[in-house]
């Protein structure tokens, strides 16, 4: 039986389950805005026809970072995906339990927000944000009979608790070669890139890393010069970063690790083009946004409320039913990709070669953080060769250890060798590629 704190549920209420937020931005024509939960259409699977209710009592708990109203970004996506998930397992919409607007640098806001939705039934909880990770862990001992599942942090237990994230760098990859294809007919080699950190979390340096190596693919002189906010989403902070990329740097290209569209506005305020982040940012930016880095969340979602409903009630079993502690899935699984290129800005023949590239990573051939560089031939039918050279993957030198950049060696994978294995991308990268400049 579930644990019924009733202290802090009355604290936790005054959070607002339906909060009214404003992130400007846009909706993914593959992840279409869910206005009431439930509501979402599918994104990146089969979930498209809902089922009919089954007729379960189950219910779904989520904490967001920012509103389950927010129209683009980081909480949009999740919201989406948690929806479609539902929709498709013909769950009921009122069986969503949300606290949103929740800091993820506030522990206790964190665990009052997790008892709201335990007290108010959840048999799953779902925390978007990486700093939710103590509180989640916490809270997955503090209520055994209930199931935890935490986006993009490390930590899980053999029972009902579990982590989620994937290989969100092979569509950055993607979205660098729109960036570096514009970058060349535009004849400005500086890329600005908004990032929430970087060496300081292998999510975001492996996907800073990713991007830069997607646009030296297409553009050999290309840098990325990135402008860190120290947040994983801050309005003001994303615009004015962006901003000072382009006043310091004539950054002709805007992209993003971060948690709005304000990024892609900035771009458009001047001119410039950008890559979006989480979720497709072109209705918000239509003469700037080429394409976004996004996630298909409900490609999880539906995996974890099933598993969860497979336990019939015993949380211990949720582990085991999802295969282990850790999902990890990419472009195969249909988990993230780059949203639709806006062609009408984009440079000639860039999705000609974003889908060729594409397609090799979903074979198996090759992939981003290898000892292969890519290059492109493409022939006056639109025809592209992909060109494959064995070449040193190569760092700037330094890496980040106990809060200081000391020296290291430049080589990270040598000439032909295989790609650097999933603990770095996920866990200890703390290096830039070569063309990465930090400001």
């Amino acid at each position: 039986m579930k644990k019924f704190l009733a202290l802090a549920l009355a604290a936790a209420m005054s959070l607002s389950l339906a909060a009214c937020g404003n992130n400007s931005g846009s909706t993914s024509p593959d992840n279409p805005p869910a206005s009431n939960p439930g509501s979402a259409s599918s994104a990146g699977s089969d979930a498209s026809t809902p089922v009919e209710n089954n007729g379960s009592d189950f219910k779904v708990g989520a904490v967001y970072i920012t509103s389950q109203n927010d129209v683009a970004g980081y909480t949009f996506q999740h919201h989406s995906g948690i929806t479609t998930a539902m929709k498709a397992l013909g769950l009921d919409p009122a069986d969503l339990i949300v606290v949103d607007n929740v800091p993820d640098n506030d522990d206790t806001a964190v665990a009052n927000a997790i008892d709201t939705v335990v007290n108010q039934g959840a048999d799953i909880v779902f925390g978007i944000s990486f700093g939710y990770i103590n509180a989640m862990n916490d809270k997955s001992e503090d209520y055994p009979d209930v199931i935890f599942s935490h986006g993009t942090g490390y930590m899980a237990n053999d029972t009902n608790f579990n982590n989620y994230f994937g290989r969100i760098y092979q569509a950055r990859y993607l979205a660098g070669i729109a960036a570096g294809m514009k970058s060349l007919e535009l004849g400005n080699n500086n890329i600005g890139y908004v990032a929430a950190y970087n060496r300081e979390y292998a999510e975001t340096c492996s996907g800073i890393n990713a991007f830069a190596l997607g646009a030296q693919s297409a553009n050999p002189d290309a840098l990325v010069y990135v402008n860190k906010i120290n947040a994983w989403g801050d309005e003001a902070k994303e615009r004015q970063a962006a901003q000072a990329l382009i006043d310091t740097y004539s950054c002709g290209v805007i992209s993003q690790h971060c948690d709005s569209a304000q990024p892609q506005l900035v771009a458009q305020e001047n001119g410039a083009f950008g890559c979006g982040y989480n979720s497709d940012m072109t209705e918000q930016a239509p003469n700037a946004h080429l394409t976004s880095a996004i996630w298909h969340w409900n490609v999880y979602y539906q995996t974890a409320i099933q598993a969860a409903m497979d336990c019939n009630g015993d949380a211990s079993k949720f582990v085991e039913n999802m295969g282990g502690n850790a999902y990890y899935a990419g472009l195969k699984e249909g988990f993230v990709d780059a949203s639709p290129l806006n062609e009408a800005i984009a440079a000639p023949n860039t999705q000609a070669v974003m889908t060729a590239v594409r397609d090799l990573m979903i074979s198996g051939e090759w992939d981003v953080f290898s000892g292969v560089r890519l290059s492109y031939n493409i022939g006056e039918d639109g025809s592209v060769e992909i060109v494959k050279t064995d070449a040193p993957l190569r760092c700037d030198g330094v890496e980040l250890k106990d809060g200081s950049l000391v020296d290291r060696d430049f080589e990270i994978v040598p000439a032909g060798g295989p790609s650097v294995d999933d603990g770095v991308i996920k866990g200890s990268m703390n290096y830039n590629v070569a063309g990465v400049v930090e400001g």
